[in-house]
C-alpha cells in the first residue's frame, strides 16, 4: 500500500513538472501567434497582452499573404518541393533499405557500410562538386535540383532498414514458394508491415525540406522559385521593424508542419512501438 501511495505521489509530481514545462515551450509561440494579432504599438506592451485588446489580424495577414513579398508564392513553391522531395525519397529509401535486408548479393555488406560512410561526409563539403554537376546538367535554378537534392537520403535507408530486418523471413518465403517476387513482395508484403515506420519517415523527410534554408539558398535565383525559408529571410530585411508583420510571416511558415505533425503523430508513436517489436 505504501509502494502505491509512493508510486502514486511520484506520478503526481512527474505529470506536474511536464505540465509546466510544456507551457514553457509553448509560451513562444503563443506570443508569436499573439503578436501577429495586434498593432505595431501594442506589441511590447507590459504587462503582456495575451489576448489583444485592439485586434489587427485582418491587415497583417493581408500584407504578409498579399503585400510586397507575397507568400502564396513561396508557399506554393515550398508545398510542391516538400511533397515532391517526400515522395520520392521514401520510395527511393524504401526500397534501397529493402535491399539491402531482404535480398541477398554479392558484398551487398560491404556496399552498405560504403552508403553509410557517405553520411560521415559534411554536406557542407561536397556542395561545390553539386553546385558544379547541377550547373553542366542545367538543373540549377530549378526546383527540379531541389528535389533532387533531397531524394536520396543514407539515414531514411539505415532507419528503413532497421525495420525491414524486423520482418520474420518466413513471409519472405512462403511468398517466394507462392511464385512473388522481390518487387510484389516488397508492394503487397513488406511494405504494409513497416507502414508506421515509412510514415514516420515521410513526416520527418517534409519537415527538413520545409525547414531547409542551405540548398535553396544556394542552389536558387530567381524570386519567383523562392521557398519559405528564403522568404521569410527577405520579408524579414523588408519588415525588420515591423515585428507584428514578422511573427504572421513566422505563425503562417510553420502552420503546414503543425498540421503535418498532429495528423501523422499517430503513425510516428506506431513507428516507435513498431521499433521496440523484433522477428
Amino acid at each position: 500500500m505504501r509502494k502505491e501511495r509512493k508510486y502514486n505521489i511520484k506520478k503526481v509530481m512527474s505529470t506536474i513538472i511536464l505540465f509546466f514545462c510544456s507551457i514553457a515551450f509553448l509560451l513562444p509561440f503563443i506570443w508569436m501567434l499573439s503578436t501577429s494579432l495586434k498593432i505595431e504599438a501594442d506589441v511590447f506592451r507590459y504587462p503582456i497582452e495575451w489576448i489583444p485588446s485592439r485586434w489587427n489580424a485582418l491587415a497583417n495577414y493581408q500584407e504578409v499573404w498579399f503585400g510586397e513579398s507575397p507568400f502564396y508564392i513561396y508557399y506554393w513553391n515550398s508545398i510542391k518541393v516538400a511533397v515532391l522531395t517526400t515522395l520520392v525519397s521514401v520510395v527511393v529509401s524504401s526500397l534501397a533499405a529493402y535491399g539491402f535486408s531482404k535480398v541477398k548479393f554479392p558484398a551487398g555488406a560491404w556496399l552498405f557500410i560504403i552508403v553509410l560512410a557517405t553520411y560521415m561526409v559534411p554536406p557542407q563539403a561536397s556542395l561545390v562538386p553539386q553546385f558544379i554537376l547541377f550547373r553542366y546538367l542545367g538543373v540549377f535554378d530549378t526546383h527540379f535540383g531541389l528535389i533532387l537534392l533531397g531524394s536520396f537520403s543514407v539515414l531514411g535507408t539505415f532507419m528503413l532498414r532497421q525495420f525491414f530486418i524486423g520482418i520474420h523471413n518466413d513471409f519472405i518465403d512462403a511468398a517466394k514458394i507462392d511464385g512473388a517476387g522481390h518487387w510484389r513482395i516488397f508492394w503487397k508484403i513488406a511494405l504494409p508491415i513497416v507502414r508506421p515506420a515509412v510514415a514516420t519517415y515521410a513526416i520527418l523527410r517534409f519537415i527538413w525540406t520545409w525547414n531547409d534554408y542551405q540548398n535553396p539558398l544556394i542552389f536558387l535565383r530567381t524570386d519567383a522559385l523562392y521557398t519559405i525559408q528564403l522568404a521569410m529571410q527577405k520579408f524579414t530585411t523588408i519588415n525588420g521593424s515591423f515585428y507584428t508583420l514578422i511573427m504572421a510571416a513566422a505563425v503562417s511558415a510553420i502552420l503546414p508542419l503543425l498540421i503535418v505533425f498532429i495528423m501523422g503523430q499517430k503513425h510516428v508513436i506506431d513507428g516507435i512501438a513498431l521499433g521496440g517489436v523484433k522477428g
